[in-house]
């Protein structure tokens, strides 16, 4: 089993908004033969808890406006790890300690890397 075109679909959408709001070491998951209910995982690391609020506050926007829905949300209020569970597709919206704690690509180290494709910066940016 392979993620769906939706779930790809989403994916760009999430992963352009982290980058806009300076998200960092993006990687996309497929764990879709492990996990029946879910396509892809989107991991982003943010620097401070207000940097982590801002990615996943822009996710959440620019998925909800190409009218996905959202399923569940949980860590907003702290900000060092923010779940975002749109279905198919799930984001983990880390604060840099979090994700190194955490550990989630070693977890999942059997499922393949989802290729992200960002708009060029330019350097003014």
């Amino acid at each position: 089993m392979t993620a769906s075109a939706q779930s790809l679909d989403m994916l760009q959408i999430a992963a352009v908004a982290a980058d806009a709001k300076s998200g960092e070491d993006l990687v996309a998951l497929d764990v879709s033969e492990p996990l029946p209910l879910v396509d892809i995982f989107l991991l982003v690391t943010g620097r401070s808890e207000r940097n982590v609020a801002a990615i996943a506050d822009e996710i959440e926007d620019r998925l909800l406006e190409a009218g996905h829905k959202r399923l569940r949300r949980e860590g907003r209020q702290e900000a060092r790890w923010i779940l975002l569970d749109f279905g198919d597709l799930v984001v983990h919206v880390f604060h840099e300690q979090e994700r190194v704690y955490y550990g989630l690509e070693r977890l999942w180290k059997d499922c393949p890397v989802v290729p992200i494709d960002l708009p060029a910066r330019t350097p003014t940016e």
